[in-house]
């Protein structure tokens, strides 16, 4: 009986062993099917920004070539979500120009970033993001594990637009930087490492619709609002043609964006919007401008109202020169409600300061007869002046340097105290300078050589250059008026500042001018140009002579040329076949290099008029803007 137990013993331990050697093989069998496959990098263009990859880290492979200066680098070290994530990577020298594999990880947004040369990148300064990424190299390792202790890597996901691939999604207007850890904030000016954030506590996910605004057009329904009440037809005092340019980048976060609109909204009220008074038109810009609504979209306030809570944020960032430039080229045109007598107003909004240059652009703005308006909210703090990449921005804008046209706003939250005094600017039409430029406000006087030497065919070709020169100005009561006399030994009035008043009658006025035939008495007919055609010029008006002479002059026109000066008249002197030089140039204004000109035959005086004109723009443009 022993012996049975102890076989049986012996069966169910061997039993046992049997199985639990079984299960050891099997259990390894199954760990060797379970096992996780190797992790697949991505690849991706070298145009492709981290603020288009969601995830905070990231593995993924750049190809070769992404040295190249067509994808921007913000920053050193530490970069701009809107940077080339591959670029970065070249530039901070975890890559060559060959590629390969990085890791990346989303930081905090910057108060600035500094550019600097590095492994043959050149990286950009900007002033804030609300986004940053470093990266690294250590990706051997980070297939299995990341180089971060308690985070994983994780697999790439690139916002993309419905329709398009990942790669073509980089070439579609900026994102709103995903908001890494520690971004968001309540505080308006965060204390940590200088940090900016604009968001509020308000994180800003990008939507890819807002996509359709980049190409400069405007949904459907922002067309027209046009209300079923009996509407105001404006403030006849304020009859102003006004384009607001509003900061959509990314760093004003959603909520200022809410204010600026607010403040918006608080200046149509205020303005009483109608086709008799104020007309008001909305540009966004952000990496590229977009015009929301024109000059003739809306004919009252209530509309207008209505087509400002309809605008979306667009992102990007805050190219405020190339808003400026868009405005001068596209805004004030006939097609989108400029009304030609009203004067064109354009006020910038910007959030602490542009991230390109203003002063070119704004300079052709002003030369265009638009008045710029600039109004900084949160400007650069003392330690964030160094990332201002032009100094002194506002004044290189705006109209004249006087104070009129700058409004400088601490906090947005206290941009709406900033209503009632911009409205009270942009009405007051007597001090808005810019509406003048040099081919609307000028009274010019012809003084035409009629002698025998010219003769009939030539004096013909003398009036149309005379033609040629009135039709490049904008001729009305208001506006460039024209007059001339024709001289012998005799003077003759042909025409007065104040005789006719629309291009078309100056132009055939011209035309009936009869030859007289005579001597050449140029000094005299200097003094009666005085007399007879700028004694009667408007005060605000600069007065322009153009004396087109064949000869030397009988009589003196020292004393004649240097009162002419004394007055204030800028005097052209044009020479043809023997004409005198030394003669001309006295008669000229200082300096006579810009103001005399020669020609050997009177066929070639067609080629004076674009010199004439474009230093008449030249000089009238170069007036102190103080």
């Amino acid at each position: 009986m022993g012996i049975v137990v102890l076989t049986m013993k012996a069966s169910v331990i061997e039993m046992f062993l049997v199985l639990l050697v079984t299960g050891i093989h099997s259990n390894q069998e199954m760990t060797k099917k379970m096992k996780r496959p190797k992790f697949t990098v991505p690849q991706i263009s070298c145009d492709v920004r981290a603020g288009k990859i969601t995830n905070v880290e990231f593995i993924v492979k750049c190809p070769p070539g992404c040295q190249d200066p067509r994808y921007h680098v913000y920053g050193t070290d530490v970069y701009a979500s809107y940077s080339s994530v591959c670029g970065a990577a070249v530039h901070s020298g975890v890559l060559d120009n060959s590629g390969g594999k990085i890791l990346v990880r989303k930081v905090a947004g910057q108060s600035g970033y500094k550019g600097s040369y590095s492994n043959g990148v050149w990286s950009l300064s900007l002033p804030r993001w609300r986004e940053s990424f470093v990266v690294s190299g250590e990706t051997a390792k980070a297939d299995q594990s990341p180089s971060v202790p308690g985070t994983a890597a994780q697999p790439v996901s690139v916002t993309q637009v419905p329709g398009t691939t990942a790669i073509e999604a980089t070439h579609t207007t900026l994102p709103k930087p995903f908001p890494s850890a520690g971004s968001t904030t309540s505080s308006l000016r965060p204390q940590p490492v200088g940090q900016r954030s604009k968001d509020l506590g308000e994180p800003t996910l990008w939507k890819p619709e807002s996509v359709l605004l980049d190409a400069g057009f405007v949904p459907k329904e922002e067309l027209s609002t046009q209300s079923l009440e009996p509407a105001s037809q404006g403030d006849p005092s304020c009859k102003v043609d006004l384009s607001f340019l509003i900061d959509g980048s990314s760093s004003i976060g959603k909520r200022r964006f809410r204010i600026q609109k607010q403040f918006l909204t608080d200046v149509a009220q205020t303005l009483d919007v109608g086709p008799a008074g104020p007309l008001m038109g909305v540009v966004q810009y952000g990496d590229n401008p977009a015009t929301q609504f024109n000059l003739k979209t809306h004919m009252n306030s209530q509309d207008v109202k209505a087509a400002i809570e309809k605008i979306s944020q667009r992102g990007g960032l805050s190219n405020a020169g190339r808003a400026i430039s868009f405005v001068t080229k596209n805004f004030f045109s006939k097609f989108n409600g400029n009304r030609g007598g009203a004067p064109n107003v354009a006020v910038v909004m910007v959030d602490g300061w542009p991230t390109d240059k203003v002063e070119e652009a704004s300079r052709f703005a002003r030369e265009s007869g638009i008045n710029i308006f600039f109004i900084t909210i949160e400007g650069a703090s003392e330690n964030e002046k160094q990332y201002v990449l032009e100094p002194n921005f506002a004044n290189k804008a705006v109209c004249r340097t006087n104070g009129f046209y700058s409004l400088t706003v601490q906090n947005w939250f206290s941009l709406h105290k900033t209503v009632q005094p911009l409205v009270k600017r942009v009405c007051d039409t007597d001090r808005l300078a810019c509406s003048k430029t040099c081919l609307n406000s000028a009274d010019i006087g012809f003084v035409i050589d009629g002698s025998s030497s010219v003769g009939t065919s030539n004096f013909r070709t003398v009036l149309q250059f005379v033609a040629n020169i009135s039709r490049e100005f904008e001729i009305s009561d208001t506006d460039t008026r024209i007059g001339a006399i024709q001289y012998t030994y005799e003077q003759r009035l042909e025409f007065g500042f104040d005789e006719y008043s629309t291009k078309s009658d100056v132009l055939n006025a011209i035309k009936r001018v009869g030859y007289w035939s005579g001597g050449t008495s140029t000094g005299a007919a200097i003094n009666y140009a005085l007399e007879l055609l700028f004694k009667k010029s408007k005060p605000n008006k600069r007065k322009l002579m153009i004396l087109i002479t064949d000869g030397r002059s009988y009589d003196d026109i020292r004393i004649p040329a240097m009162l002419a000066h004394h007055k204030g008249v800028i005097t052209y002197a044009i020479g043809v076949a023997w004409a005198a030089q030394d003669e001309l140039d006295v008669i000229a204004t200082h300096p006579a290099r810009d103001h005399a000109f020669f020609v050997d035959e009177f066929d070639n005086l067609y080629k004076v008029v674009p010199k004439v004109i474009q230093n008449i723009c030249t000089e009238f443009n170069s007036q102190p803007r103080n």
